[in-house]
């Protein structure tokens, strides 16, 4: 009895393994399939096969030769390397939910990711990052059933001043900002703890205090980028049904104060003598007409 019960478990077992074999093959048959993938850049066309070898060579460690985050070095990283397969990705000019242009792909394998494992490529050539574009989207079903969303037109930037970043930090407080990123911005709010991606990994916001650049660039109109399209596959939304384009570079300011390099935004804020939000306060009242 014992013997005909073991010799049922080592079957089923070995019908769970040889699924699991089949599955990983056909997924990679199908890939296979989707080699053909190509990349539209700076007038620079991005071929899938031709960056095999740079993907194996580069990538392959942290996001796995299936493309799914599963590399042999991503037990030892946090955050987690970006599963491809899924076809979510934080940095985009393209509204939550949707496809990534090649554009934002490209500027992203340049830029790389502060905070994480992934550096700079800088040792590529331009044709070698659209070739590695190419490959990324080989990988998930979505690139071939979906086109990209539009990319984002973000408004003129409009002047600094005290009335904009007291009401940037209004925004802060509305939008509850500080649920996550802290009053001060630390990324130490009450809810930071709790937060995990869309895999369900913890997840730490984003410390205004201590970093320079942003997760998706460096400039004004990059953390606007960020406000307005979200990281998709974190906690981090979308605002554009929240908030006006004036209220996200309000908002722009008084983080843009929060940081450690010295700034326009930080020198009014403390002329202002801005203290930390209190979120339990009165909604401040509107700056008077001019």
């Amino acid at each position: 009895m014992r013997t005909q019960f073991l010799s049922l478990l080592l079957s089923a077992a070995a019908v769970v393994a040889l699924s699991a074999v089949s599955s990983a093959q056909l997924t990679k048959d199908q890939q296979d399939q989707w080699l053909g993938a190509e990349s539209h850049v700076a007038g620079m066309t991005g071929h899938a096969g031709a960056a095999r070898t740079n993907y194996r060579r580069y990538c392959t460690g942290c996001h796995g030769d299936l493309g799914d985050g599963e590399g042999e070095n991503a037990q030892w990283i946090d955050p987690k390397p970006r599963n491809f397969t899924l076809g979510i990705f934080k940095c985009r000019s393209t509204p939550t939910g949707t496809l990534p242009t090649d554009d934002d792909l490209y500027d992203t394998v340049g830029r790389g990711l502060i905070t994480s494992n992934m550096p700079q490529w800088l040792p590529l050539t331009a044709q070698n990052r659209a070739d590695l574009v190419a490959y990324v989207k080989h990988f998930s079903p979505r690139f071939q059933k979906e086109k990209p969303g539009e990319s984002l037109k973000i408004p003129p930037e409009p002047e600094v001043t005290p009335d904009r970043v007291k009401a940037g930090q209004e925004v802060f407080r509305k939008v509850e900002c500080w649920k996550c990123h802290g009053v001060e911005g630390r990324g130490n709010g009450p809810s930071a703890d709790t937060l995990t991606d869309d895999q369900n990994r913890p997840i730490k916001p984003y410390n205004f205090h201590d970093e320079t650049r942003f997760k998706c660039g460096t400039t004004d109109q990059d953390l606007y980028r960020i406000i307005m399209t979200g990281l998709d596959g974190t906690p981090m939304p979308s605002f554009a049904d929240n908030i006006k384009p004036d209220e996200a570079w309000d908002l722009v300011f008084y983080l843009r104060s929060l940081q450690p390099m010295h700034s326009k935004e930080k020198d009014i804020a403390r002329q202002l003598g801005l203290k930390p939000i209190n979120p339990n306060a009165a909604p401040a009242a509107p700056a008077p007409q001019q």
